[in-house]
């Protein structure tokens, strides 16, 4: 742990350490947007929001962790352990929203969603952390019932006690987002929440360069969302700086490692059995884009933007880490 050796030789270390699991290769469709982006709506119309209670940062604890291992669950438990424990997220009677990726009307081993085994053990922590509400959702691409559905995250979420929560047209608010993005309707129970749980998978995207965990809060507005794509890493990094989420937690159990986001070919998709677990989120983007990808910000702009930003720092080798391997 801490970050003592010197960073070339930590960067070396951090990846060799995650490829110890190797990879074994294993997902095209195209989405359509909910609805069209309405007119912009007069002042008077537009709601404000506070944003989410930050977690404070320790110096005596990781910054990152990465684990390697069979089971999806432990990975999760094991993750969050090792940066500090549950209640450091998580207060007794806290409403929480997890924000998995459940764009795609694809299977678990498709890799276009999140690993719903995983989001279901992140939904029991947040129980056993005492919240009085634990909500999952998403603003799907692809019809949204058979997302949650085909994904599995539906079925394991509400399993472990989460109100599974579809993107209805009644489950917006429009807000002011300010920065570059103005007013879009944005999912009312990431408003509600008193913590928020971004919880990707990591994977290929063909406008982006990647969708990891900053990519994946354009599922929290509705509308059309083309618009954003116009400047996407701008776009990608206004959007979290809107979010600013408690704890960053990136699937890469499997990862989609071409033709994302839908992927929908096995031949896509690699066994990577790592989950990455952040309180600096643009660590966390980095570490896994150099990590199965060999990118960093000359090909991922984002990164460089958020740094700049102060949304945390995309040399990940720089911050505190803790490795963990839980065998297989």
């Amino acid at each position: 742990m801490g970050n003592e050796s010197d960073p070339k030789n930590r960067r070396h270390a951090l990846i060799q350490m995650l490829r110890l699991g190797g990879l074994a290769t294993a997902t095209t469709g195209v989405g359509y947007w909910l609805s069209a982006r309405s007119q912009h709506p007069e002042a008077s119309e537009v709601a404000a929001f506070e944003g989410h209670k930050s977690i404070p940062n320790d110096p005596n604890l990781p910054e990152l962790v990465v684990a390697h291992g069979d089971d999806p669950r432990l990975l999760v438990r094991k993750s969050i352990e090792g940066l500090g424990g549950i209640k450091r997220f998580i207060a007794q009677g806290d409403m929480v929203l997890i924000k998995p990726n459940i764009g795609w009307d694809r299977t678990p081993e498709q890799a276009a969603n999140t690993n719903p085994q995983a989001v279901a053990e992140m939904v029991k922590l947040c129980r056993e952390a005492g919240a009085k509400r634990v909500m999952v959702a998403d603003v799907s691409c692809n019809e949204a019932r058979r997302c949650y559905q085909r994904s599995g995250i539906a079925e394991a979420a509400t399993a472990e006690g989460a109100e599974v929560i579809l993107p209805d047209s009644r489950n917006f608010k429009r807000i002011d987002m300010k920065r570059s993005l103005g007013s879009w309707q944005v999912l009312e129970p990431f408003l509600a929440a008193d913590k928020v749980v971004n919880f990707p998978i990591a994977k290929n995207h063909e406008l982006a360069g990647l969708t990891l965990g900053m990519k994946n809060w354009l599922g929290i507005v509705g509308g059309s969302r083309n618009w954003l794509h116009q400047d996407i890493h701008r776009s990608v990094v206004d959007l979290a700086d809107f979010a600013r989420p408690a704890l960053t937690i990136i699937d890469a159990y499997r990862i989609l490692v071409r033709n994302g986001p839908t992927g929908g070919s096995l031949s896509d998709v690699a066994v990577t059995k790592t989950l990455i677990a952040a309180t600096d989120p643009v660590a966390a983007d980095s570490y896994a884009a150099q990590a199965f990808w060999k990118l960093d910000s000359s090909s991922l702009p984002f990164l460089k933007i958020a740094t700049d930003r102060g949304l945390g720092n995309k040399n990940f080798a720089k911050v505190r880490t803790r490795f963990m391997s839980l065998g297989g």
